[in-house]
């Protein structure tokens, strides 16, 4: 009995010190970003790390996206090796790494889904200077819904405690500022117009618009000149999962490849189908490849169902995990069987062949659903094959 006290009370006094010595660790860092948000959020933090750089900041970044990794003051990556399960508590090791290198600024992607750790992430371990909301869209519904408040109201866990709250959300704002307002804090809704479009032609991928204004407003604030921080922004590394497009051209066909597979909620799927075809007015054949992860079939479900009402196409191929369990929605929102090409976990060539064999003379691919369960490995052999790779404005 006395040893399991001696024990308990050597584990209080460990965790005391650990936690003292993390509020020591953030208070020796002037500027700390938390950014969270549905989509975006590494985009988001990479840009305004970039932009942080270029205007004389020493700053560190760390993403949590398709491949996570910490960014340091030259730009250079290290990837985060994870022998374990995620867990949140890695926040409090990255900042100690941090704060040895004796950063101005860090900038945070949240890498928590649950609203109790969203709160926890914020209010224990990042004690955040500036926060940013990038938006609010109808996805984890499982861990932070049903609804789109309930969602909104788990990202607002994130908000800090004092300073200042950029956020790009527009449906979602009125709730968001009332939030703000109620914890006297100052906050700043981002339009993207204050990125003039043609700076978008400077990205080697195809950033979206209004992360940019985000990371630009972001570089306001800390009086950091458009220019600079624009250049920052144009030399910065694109998240894995950013979105790009590939050329290929194989057997007299011309493949545009369209990788959204980070955009994994209907409502931002939409959007950039509906800004590709803006650009894209005459795209050939149309074929939709829907990458399907077990632990999120039901995202699947509702990306299936926008792109029966929402996306005219020629042919719908699924790959990944459980796509045979998607036969009953094939029904159920009126998709044609001889539309659809279902494949499975299967080889990235067998892929890119079955999209060769179904495309047209001219063809654009949107790939859709999940980085996850062979989705990165597809657009990464279509890259590898592409002749062309093509930049378009957000």
């Amino acid at each position: 009995m006395l040893v399991i006290l001696l024990l308990t009370l050597a584990l209080l006094v460990y965790g005391i010190c650990e936690y003292r010595a993390h509020q020591r660790n953030l208070r020796a860092i002037p500027i700390r970003i938390h950014v969270n948000g549905t989509r975006g959020k590494s985009s988001v933090t990479r840009l305004i790390a970039a932009s942080l750089r270029a205007g004389g900041y020493r700053a560190f970044a760390k993403t949590t996206g398709t491949l996570p990794r910490i960014i340091d003051d030259r730009g250079l990556e290290v990837p985060i090796l994870r022998p374990y399960m995620t867990n949140i508590i890695e926040q409090v090791k990255i900042i100690r790494y941090m704060r040895k290198c004796n950063p101005d600024a860090i900038v945070i992607e949240c890498m928590a889904v649950q609203p109790e750790y969203q709160w926890i992430s914020e209010h224990r371990m990042v004690k955040s200077t500036i926060g940013i909301l990038t938006n609010s869209r109808p996805d984890h519904l499982r861990e932070m819904g049903p609804t789109l408040e309930n969602v909104t109201r788990s990202l607002m866990n994130t908000l800090p405690d004092r300073g200042v709250v950029f956020t790009a959300e527009d449906k979602m704002f009125p709730l968001i500022e009332k939030e703000a307002q109620k914890k006297k804090l100052e906050i700043k809704r981002v339009n993207e117009d204050i990125v003039p479009p043609n700076t978008m032609r400077n990205f080697s991928h195809l950033e979206h618009r209004q992360n940019v204004a985000l990371a630009l407003a972001v570089a306001r604030h800390l009086n950091i000149p458009d220019e600079k921080a624009l250049e920052g922004m144009y030399r910065s590394a694109p998240d894995a999962g950013a979105l790009r497009l590939s050329v290929v051209k194989e057997d007299g066909k011309e493949v545009r490849f369209i990788n959204a597979l980070a955009a994994n909620d209907p409502e931002s799927t939409l959007e950039i189908w509906q800004k590709v075809r803006a650009v894209y007015t005459d795209p050939g054949t149309v074929i939709v490849l829907l990458n399907t992860r077990a632990d999120r079939f039901d995202r699947s479900v509702h990306l299936l169902e926008m792109i029966s009402n929402h996306i005219k196409y020629d042919y719908l191929i699924s790959i990944g995990e459980k796509v045979h369990m998607l036969s009953f929605y094939y029904r159920r929102f009126g998709i044609e069987a001889d539309k659809v090409a279902e494949m499975g976990l299967t080889t990235t060539d067998a892929v890119y062949r079955k999209i060769i064999e179904l495309a047209g003379e001219r063809s654009l691919v949107l790939a859709v659903g999940n980085m996850g369960a062979g989705g990165l490995a597809v657009a990464n052999y279509f890259r590898s094959r592409s002749q062309t790779k093509e930049k378009q404005s957000g």
